[in-house]
C-alpha cells in the first residue's frame, strides 16, 4: 500500500517526510522525491516548489509530478497548501479540507492531442479521513469549503479579492492544478490546507509574504501529527 504526499516548503523539514531521496524521469520532467516506509505504509513524498525550494509557483510542473505518482505505482495523493482566507469567519491558523475548487485559468491537462473532457472533482473518502485525523488531533478544521486557485506569484489586489470572496472560501496557487491532472490519471486526490493569513483587504492589517510563510512553517507540526494520523488508520 502506497501513499503520496505532494507539498510546499512547510512540509520540507519535517521528520515524517524524510526519507531516502530519488529522481523520477517521466515524460514532462524528472521529478524529485523522497521515500520511507511507515507502519508498513510506502510513503512518497514529492516537494512542490523542489528540491533546493526555488520553484516558483507559476512554473511548477504540475504534470511532471502527478505523473511521477502514478509510476511509482501510487493511487491516493494528499495535497498540502498554504492557502488565504477570503472569509472573517475562516481565521488563519485552522485547517481546511476543501470540498471543491475553482480554477478558470491556465489549466494543465494530459489531453493535449485528444478530444477527452473529465468531470473534475476530489476523492470524498480520502477528504473525510484527512476531517477526522484533524478533529481526533483537536485541531481546528474546517471541514467543507471551495478553494480558488490564481496563478501568481504575486498576491492578489483588493479588486481581485472583492470578486473572488462571493464564490469561494479560501486563496492559493496550486491545488486545482493537482486535483484535476490526478482526475486525469485516474488517481484519488484530496487537500488539506493550512490558513495562514486573511487574503489582501479582508481585514485591515498589510498582507506581507513573510509573514504567510512564517505562519505556514509554524502549522509544520500540527500537519505532520495530521499525516501520521492518516497513515494509522491506513496500517489498521
Amino acid at each position: 500500500m502506497a501513499l503520496g504526499i505532494i507539498g510546499g516548503t512547510s512540509l520540507f523539514e519535517t521528520e515524517l517526510l524524510r526519507g531516502t531521496e530519488r529522481e523520477v524521469t517521466t515524460a514532462y520532467g524528472t521529478v524529485f522525491i523522497r521515500s520511507t516506509t511507515i507502519r508498513g505504509i510506502e510513503l512518497f513524498f514529492i516537494p512542490r516548489h523542489g528540491r533546493d525550494r526555488n520553484i516558483p509557483p507559476q512554473r511548477i510542473n504540475f504534470r511532471a509530478n502527478l505523473q511521477a505518482f502514478r509510476a511509482l505505482g501510487v493511487a491516493e495523493i494528499i495535497g498540502v497548501t498554504s492557502v488565504g482566507s477570503l472569509k472573517r469567519e475562516i481565521p488563519p491558523h485552522h485547517f481546511i479540507v476543501p470540498h471543491d475548487y475553482i480554477s478558470l485559468f491556465s489549466i494543465p491537462t494530459y489531453f493535449d492531442t485528444e478530444l477527452v473532457h473529465v468531470t473534475p472533482g476530489l476523492d470524498e473518502a480520502l477528504r473525510q479521513r484527512l476531517i477526522a485525523a484533524a478533529r481526533a488531533l483537536g485541531f481546528p478544521v474546517i471541514a467543507r469549503g471551495v478553494y480558488f486557485q490564481v496563478l501568481g506569484p504575486r498576491l492578489e489586489t483588493r479588486a481581485e479579492i472583492n470578486l473572488i470572496k462571493g464564490y469561494a472560501d479560501v486563496v492559493g496557487m496550486s491545488m486545482a492544478s493537482e486535483a484535476t491532472l490526478a482526475t486525469e490519471l485516474g488517481l484519488r486526490y484530496a487537500n488539506i490546507s493550512t490558513v495562514d493569513n486573511f487574503a489582501h483587504g479582508i481585514v485591515e492589517e498589510p498582507l506581507e509574504y513573510r509573514e504567510i510563510v512564517e505562519s505556514a512553517a509554524r502549522s509544520r507540526e500540527d500537519l505532520e501529527r495530521v499525516l501520521l494520523t492518516v497513515l494509522e488508520g491506513m496500517s489498521e
